[in-house]
């Protein structure tokens, strides 16, 4: 069987790591299957995708800032995970933007990225559309269920032909779908509770919630019940094994 491929965008070492386990834990894989490849680092350009599948973490780099502003390295990161976009597209491989990756793809395909509609760390209640509930990797969740997210823009305008899977009270697109099997979600379905507490004091300087809060932060965090997100990466797999 092909390895997957995950891919982090994460400069901050000490969330790479744990974002690699919570992944790999959630898809049911073992680590000899689930290959590692930090975007800060090494270029995509430099593998070849013979893979099942490739799923993207989050970052705490935003797309909406100025591209005059953005560190070389982002920018780099931006373009090679425009490239695997339209690879995918391409070539119908399966591909799973998380958080970061989903504005990427937005943009990637015409739609718009703002602020508007962002979220504290926090669990909030996603709601899957009719076509989520048909969809074969959405398909498998409840219509209603909680999920965590942390980010400060959002998609606010879909790419045309990008199919709406799932919505929050307060983030309208929470998961879509372009072609067959290229999806992104805005809230992250790799991580537990206990796993997000971790990411929060990781993060807690970077502007998604007041540092001086992080222990109200975290106890919110650990005090929430999150099962359903992900079984949407063990679903990924499954159908990318088909």
């Amino acid at each position: 069987m092909k390895p997957f491929l995950f891919l982090s965008a994460r400069p901050e070492v000490d969330a790479v790591g744990p974002e690699y386990e919570s992944v790999r834990r959630a898809m049911g894989v073992d680590a000899g299957r689930l290959e590692l490849l930090r975007l800060d680092a090494e270029s995509l350009d430099d593998v070849r995708l013979d893979v099942a599948g490739v799923v993207v973490g989050g970052s705490p780099y935003n797309v909406t800032t100025p591209d005059a502003h953005k560190h070389p390295v982002q920018r780099r990161v931006e373009a090679d995970l425009a490239r695997l976009a339209e690879s995918a597209l391409e070539r119908d491989l399966p591909l799973l933007f998380t958080c970061y990756g989903i504005g990427v793809l937005t943009r990637v395909l015409g739609g718009t990225v703002g602020t508007l509609h962002g979220e504290q760390a926090s669990a909030v209640e996603i709601t899957l559309t009719p076509d989520g509930l048909a969809d074969p990797l959405t398909g498998v969740l409840p219509e209603r269920f909680d999920a965590l997210v942390g980010h400060k823009e959002a998609t606010e305008r879909l790419p045309r032909g990008a199919v709406l899977l799932a919505s929050s009270g307060g983030c309208p697109v929470q998961v879509y779908r372009v072609g067959r099997r290229v999806y992104a979600t805005q809230f992250h379905p790799e991580v537990s509770a206990d796993d997000f507490v971790a990411r929060a004091r990781v993060y807690r300087h970077h502007g998604y919630f007041p540092a001086s809060e992080l222990r109200a932060v975290s106890e919110r965090l650990a005090a929430a019940s999150v099962t359903e997100p992900q079984r949407m990466l063990r679903r990924f797999a499954e159908l990318a094994d088909a």
